[in-house]
């Protein structure tokens, strides 16, 4: 990855990892980011985890709580005061007393649960204060992506954008942006009120890409998707413009005032991000919702690959040694997960897995990177539906049972929402490398075209007395609990 930052900002990164690290001494700690692209369930991921830690839910896979070394959970004050606490208590509540899923990231948060746990070896007794306390980063999965943009100059990030949307669906969707691009002069005096209609259409664009109808992944940069704050400020008044032909721009240019705001969006949304919060994280989740892309075709499959790509990049994942950790943290493990594995059928799951492990190692590999410290799963942080089996024309037919969300239209039947039903979701293919012959062929077709996904609530769970301590059902949940944190507590 190129270098994203200069001798000041190591130096800060570099405290803040002594910083860290002295702390840990004191109280051990572990500082997990939890992200995701696209609607892929980082909010449900990190509420049904820490609600299973608190209140002793089925974790098999998880050691340290199947053999009962864990001996108290505890949610506790998080350590960074400008960061806003994760509301886990809201997001339970809309889970499980109102069967609503929660709203989605939009900007960082942060959780902090202790662990008092038993060390598994006498020598680690001795040596171990038996507590754990794990930091959950969450952020959104866009911030993710734009880490790139620090290694790439106006002219650069200008160029790829707009070769990227000239391809395939996009070249659609971004017809409006690319003709009002086409009609600026970028040696012309920088006029305000241009500008903010060209970034207006330009954003439009992402919007659209981002759609459900589209469900693309690769839509740098992020905050336009997520303004918060900053929404109207000029660091998010720009568009990328093609380049000049003599490849120089007079001052006082629309060209010279965009790669300004570029400059100043990197500065001053980027970079801050990538040094106070990503630079300090030890651990990472990345969650990917492989079954919408599927659903949508060969672009949407192919875009999720270029993103995961770019996310591995801002990964280093692998052990570093005592002193270069001390100074520059390094993220040794990193999951990536395909969730709503719950819309399949168990007998699908492997088949789920094994395309996300194919996307992961294309990814991986068009990045030239190595792929150790990488695991690969298929998960549902809630479980929303179960397992059954209708006989149809002398055929059994595995199928799942649940309650479609209201609105949700199956074979011509709208759901209001309150009504279970039994859906036979169709199959994955057993070899992945059959649903990426369209993508290197180029083809407009769905890749798997006998799928039927729709969107489920959460399930019915009793909370005993009206208090929220029941347990999440989960699937393999505990497999990644198990391999993100499941060392350090050994």
């Amino acid at each position: 990855m190129a270098i994203l930052t200069n001798l000041a900002d190591d130096a800060l990164i570099a405290l803040d990892n002594l910083t860290d690290r002295a702390a840990s001494l004191v109280n051990p700690t572990i500082r997990l980011g939890v992200t995701g692209l696209s609607r892929a369930g980082k909010t449900v991921f990190i509420s049904s985890l820490v609600h299973n830690l608190l209140n002793g839910g089925r974790l098999p896979l998880f050691e340290p709580a199947r053999s009962g070394r864990i001996s108290r959970v505890r949610l506790e004050p998080q350590p960074d005061d400008a960061v806003p606490r994760f509301q886990y208590e809201e997001h339970i509540r809309a889970l499980v007393s109102e069967r609503l899923w929660p709203e989605s990231t939009r900007a960082i948060s942060q959780l902090r649960i202790t662990l008092d746990y038993e060390s598994a070896s006498g020598w680690g007794r001795f040596w171990s204060p038996g507590r754990l306390s794990v930091d959950i980063v969450d952020y959104p999965g866009e911030w993710l992506l734009d880490l790139p943009l620090l290694g790439q100059d106006f002219r650069t990030f200008s160029d790829n954008t707009i070769a990227l949307a000239r391809n395939g669906v996009r070249h659609l969707l971004s017809a409006d942006w690319l003709g009002a691009t086409a009609l600026l002069d970028p040696r012309a005096p920088a006029d305000e009120a241009a500008t903010r209609r060209l970034a207006e259409t330009f954003t439009l664009y992402l919007r659209a890409c981002k759609s459900d109808e589209r469900s693309l992944s690769t839509l740098p940069p992020g905050r336009f998707l997520m303004p918060g704050d900053l929404e109207g400020s000029p660091a998010l008044t720009f568009a990328p413009l093609p380049n000049l032909p003599d490849g120089r721009a007079p001052k006082g240019s629309l060209w010279a005032m965009m790669e300004r705001r570029y400059e100043a969006y990197k500065s001053h949304v980027v970079k801050p991000f990538f040094r106070e919060h990503f630079a300090r994280l030890d651990r990472q989740i990345v969650l990917i919702d492989a079954l919408q892309a599927v659903n949508r075709g060969t672009e949407a499959v192919h875009d999720l690959e270029r993103a995961l790509g770019d996310v591995m990049a801002c990964f280093r994942p692998g052990s570093s040694g005592l002193l270069s950790s001390m100074l520059t943290r390094r993220i040794d493990r990193v999951v990536v997960a395909a969730t709503k594995a719950d819309h399949l059928h168990h007998e699908s799951h492997p088949h789920l897995e094994a395309l996300t492990r194919r996307l992961v190692e294309r990814a991986i590999k068009r990045i030239g990177l190595s792929g150790a410290g990488v695991e690969v799963m298929a998960l549902a942080s809630v479980r929303a539906t179960r397992e059954a089996t209708v006989n149809q024309d002398g055929t059994t037919l595995p199928v799942i049972v649940g309650t479609p969300m209201a609105g949700e239209t199956i074979n011509g039947e709208t759901f209001d929402g309150n009504r279970k039903t039994a859906i036979f979701p169709g199959d994955l293919p057993e070899n992945p490398d059959s649903l990426f012959q369209g993508i290197e062929s180029n083809s407009e077709e769905r890749l798997a075209p006998t799928l039927n996904f729709v969107r489920f609530r959460p399930p019915e769970m009793d909370a005993p007395g009206g208090e929220l301590r029941l347990s999440i059902p989960h699937i393999r949940l505990d497999r990644a609990l198990q391999y993100l944190i499941g060392d350090r507590l050994a």
